[in-house]
């Protein structure tokens, strides 16, 4: 695919691609609408990233933030390198100097796959710029996004108010993923009451049709990460079958593209809820639909990161630091308030909650497109 190909009405309005020859480091910046604020996004490393899929989440990015109703606009950067090498500063380095005349002016590094809260205060000090990125350490006037788990607990709100909705009475949860996403939600769903009932890593999943000690999987994800699996209380399974497992809600929060033409007919939840970006695609959507199956777009039920970026953006030049305890009261109130919304429009629609979502979100950055004088003439 050419950068041309890439282009449609929405954008992207720019692309800027890197390559610092010493150090391998190849990246890119996609931004792809600012019609309602500048472009704000995640950064991420990857041995093997692509330009499409940073300039796919970076269209995610323009919906997500519309969705919501908060003013930026979507953009997405992304590192070619193995986040896992000794070089990574270097890498992180080059990165940001190459992009100083787009960053902070149009775009601000935030946090994605492959990068943590240092590396965030890496890029702010390679420019000179406190407010080159957010997500930075608590030491340093950031959000501690981690800790707070702000972006599980945006998803774990966002079931609690699907199933309100759906008159779900079953409270049985699968979560595919325990990463920064998935044990956030685990933990949050906890405390609503829920039964988390499987859970995954990339190493294997474990269930327990009774419920999983979600406690005692928050200490074991401490001491063994990913092998958390091999130690918990629960029946072994492998990678990939707890989607398959009978449950009230399913909360994917992996990778994409794991619910498919060839899968979704076996997915036996009754409600998904997606955690992570773009885990499902349009066929299995529609099986689901089929079946009676409603599946909470990513850009709405995983939307408490953005939420809380939206904080750091405000906040990142102050002396005071980042407002912290405005931002869990926030991110409650609206991913419920957001749920409620798309899922009652779906309805009212007679369209899938994606497509009215979608719906909602194009509308409010088309109106600001309009108000800019940016749209062709009729």
């Amino acid at each position: 695919m050419t950068m041309f190909e890439l282009m449609d009405e929405w954008g992207p309005e720019k692309v800027v691609t890197v390559n610092h020859q010493r150090s391998g480091m190849q990246g890119v910046l996609v931004i792809d609408n600012t019609a309602r604020g500048p472009g704000k996004g995640g950064t991420r490393m990857r041995a093997d990233l692509t330009v499409q899929e940073v300039a796919r989440l970076a269209r995610v990015m323009t919906w997500k933030w519309a969705a919501v109703d908060l003013y930026q606009g979507g953009a997405k950067a992304g590192i070619r390198f193995d986040p896992a090498s000794p070089r990574k500063e270097e890498a992180l380095r080059a990165f940001a100097r190459m992009l100083r005349n787009e960053v902070p002016s149009e775009y601000v590094f935030g946090l994605d796959m492959g990068l943590a809260e240092q590396d965030a205060a890496i890029l702010c000090d390679e420019l000179g710029d406190r407010g080159a990125a957010t997500g930075t350490p608590a030491a340093l006037g950031g959000v501690a996004y981690d800790a707070l788990g702000v972006t599980g607990h945006g998803v774990a709100e966002a079931v609690d108010a699907a199933t309100t909705h759906c008159e779900l009475d079953d409270r049985r949860v699968v979560i595919q993923g325990f990463g920064a996403v998935g044990h956030a939600t685990a933990r949050r769903l906890d405390e609503l009451g829920y039964r988390v009932v499987a859970v995954s890593t990339a190493a294997g999943a474990v269930h327990a049709p009774d419920g999983l000690d979600v406690a005692e999987l928050l200490a074991l994800r401490e001491e063994h990460g990913d092998a958390l699996v091999d130690h918990a209380s629960g029946t072994r399974l492998e990678a990939g079958q707890e989607l398959m497992l009978e449950t009230g809600v399913l909360v994917p929060a992996a990778q994409q593209g794991v619910l498919h033409a060839g899968n979704a007919d076996d997915v036996r939840a009754r409600l998904v809820v997606e955690g992570a970006n773009l885990p499902t695609d349009e066929a299995a959507r529609q099986q689901l639909a089929a079946r009676g199956v409603t599946v909470v777009p990513d850009f709405i039920a995983n939307a408490g990161g953005i939420i809380a970026a939206a904080f750091g953006m405000r906040d990142r030049y102050s002396p005071f630091g980042v407002e912290v305890e405005q931002i869990i009261p926030t991110v409650t109130e609206r991913m419920r308030a957001n749920t409620r919304t798309v899922l009652e429009t779906a309805e009212r629609s007679d369209t899938l909650p994606h497509a009215a979502a979608g719906a909602l979100a194009r509308e409010r950055v088309r109106e600001a497109m309009r108000l800019r004088g940016q749209l062709p003439p009729t």
